[in-house]
């Protein structure tokens, strides 16, 4: 991997002020993660823990942080929320529900009402994962969306370049519900195309309940060759589309190690914001501001 990354300028934000809106933590012993068979995933194929998170994101700035659902496993997330409660560091959690329950308004109360319920700002589901491209368009998934939306929570949005029509449609259906677009629906760096998901993109950012988190694209270019250069299109089309106070930092540690480090993806963000020319107002907007407001985290 080339880790030559321009200089970035000092800090739009003070010291541990940043926020890392997206990163995952597991414990093996406790539930496996079969998507880490595959031999490319060797690396992360261990435990992490809050522990490790910490140490990972020293130096970089970041104060507090959303941990986000790995697994459709409602336990995971009650897991997740009791841990955030002991955390200082892990501010909200996006957690699993299955949309398509009938009694989802029960659980999703029974969510916030467990331990560290509060911090309960965020429901996601692996739709990249969906066969159907067109999932979120069902009927259930959709009056599931509205309940989500009813418990004044978020809505993250995992999808693929391809189930991008369904999104847009289904974000229009529900106006109510302020959807997070995780990873910007994963571009295709690797292969340098832009189209169609460039135009896919600009078409869901003109729906105003629609955020988006600058995470996991390093994940998406050549892991072990890779440079600012190659991931700035990509970048400058969410500016373009979203604008900085609809745009969060996330890291995606520890998939993020698959291709890099946290450091390294916080100090490409910084320069590649500051490549763009964006003003310190502009950039703790993306390291702070937009997370602080979607996911209420003032306090």
């Amino acid at each position: 991997m080339n880790s030559a990354v321009t200089p970035p300028t000092p800090p739009a934000t003070p010291a541990e002020s940043r926020i890392d809106a997206h990163h995952h933590l597991w414990d093996l012993s406790r539930r496996p993660q079969t998507w880490l068979d595959p031999p490319q995933m060797a690396p992360i194929r261990r435990d992490f823990t809050l522990t490790d998170y910490a140490s990972a994101a020293a130096g970089t700035g970041i104060g507090r942080s959303v941990l986000v659902q790995v697994l459709a496993d409602a336990e995971e997330t009650r897991e997740f929320l009791a841990l955030a409660a002991r955390s200082r560091t892990v501010a909200a959690v996006v957690g699993w529900a299955d949309l398509t329950r009938p009694d989802l308004a029960d659980e999703l109360a029974a969510l916030a009402a467990s331990p560290g319920g509060d911090l309960l700002r965020g429901i996601r589901h692996l739709v990249q994962g969906e066969s159907d491209p067109r999932w979120l368009a069902r009927d259930d998934v959709r009056r599931g969306l509205r309940q989500v939306a009813a418990a004044g929570l978020a809505y993250d949005l995992l999808v693929l370049p391809h189930q991008l029509p369904a999104a847009i449609e289904t974000v229009r259906a529900v106006p109510e519900l302020t959807f997070v677009l995780d990873h910007l629906a994963k571009p295709p760096i690797a292969s340098g195309e832009l189209e169609p998901w460039a135009g896919l993109i600009r078409e869901l950012a003109a729906e105003p309940n629609v955020t988006a988190k600058l995470s996991g694209l390093i994940t998406e270019a050549a892991w072990d060759d890779w440079d600012a250069a190659a991931l700035r299109p990509y970048v400058d089309v969410a500016l373009d589309a979203f604008g900085p106070r609809r745009l969060m930092f996330g890291s995606d540690w520890p998939v993020c190690l698959l291709a890099g480090s946290l450091p390294l993806w916080t100090e490409t963000v910084s320069a590649l914001l500051a490549d763009a020319g964006l003003p310190a107002a502009d950039r703790e907007a993306v390291f702070r501001d937009t997370a602080t407001r979607v996911y209420h985290l003032e306090g």
